[in-house]
């Protein structure tokens, strides 16, 4: 689960439970922006935990058992400088937030769509991520194959 808040000027503030890092892309640099994971705080996902040898656990920046009540030091905060800018939320049938190669395949989808209004983006990646489906099935590694679910959020 992710919640977010859109705010005026291109500001979005989320609190992340297990979903992957959301992605900004530039406009103007026409690329997918380094976030320092520093300023992404991320939960376990509602309602699971995850063993302590779970080779999975260190995907999760905030494991340690909370000490305190949440506050507003852990909602994370990305914006969209630039008209055009684009925020890509997405789930791990899309994109896991691991493969630096499909990080790249999206990047380049992305910059071939991004002047175009938000839902021809969502389906011009939902397509690249049907399209790796495909693939997936031809090698027979149909288990690796999830749901998916594209959110696009662009500055005007």
């Amino acid at each position: 689960m992710l919640y977010g808040e859109v705010r005026p000027y291109g500001h979005f503030r989320f609190v992340n439970f297990g979903h992957p890092p959301p992605l900004v892309f530039s406009a103007e640099y026409r690329k997918f922006m380094e976030i320092d994971k520093s300023w992404m705080v991320q939960f376990l996902p509602l309602g699971l935990q995850l063993a302590e040898n779970d080779p999975d656990r260190n995907r999760y920046f905030s494991l340690e058992t909370r000490q305190r009540r949440a506050n507003s030091s852990d909602v994370a905060e990305l914006t969209l400088m630039s008209p055009g800018d684009i925020l890509f939320l997405y789930t791990d049938g899309v994109y896991d937030g691991s493969d630096k190669e499909e990080r790249q395949q999206l990047e380049n989808v992305m910059r071939d769509h991004n002047v175009l209004p938000a839902k021809d983006i969502c389906n011009a990646l939902l397509e690249y991520a049907l399209k790796r489906d495909d693939r997936l099935r031809q090698i027979g590694e149909e288990d690796r194959i999830d749901g998916k679910t594209v959110f696009i959020i662009k500055r005007n």
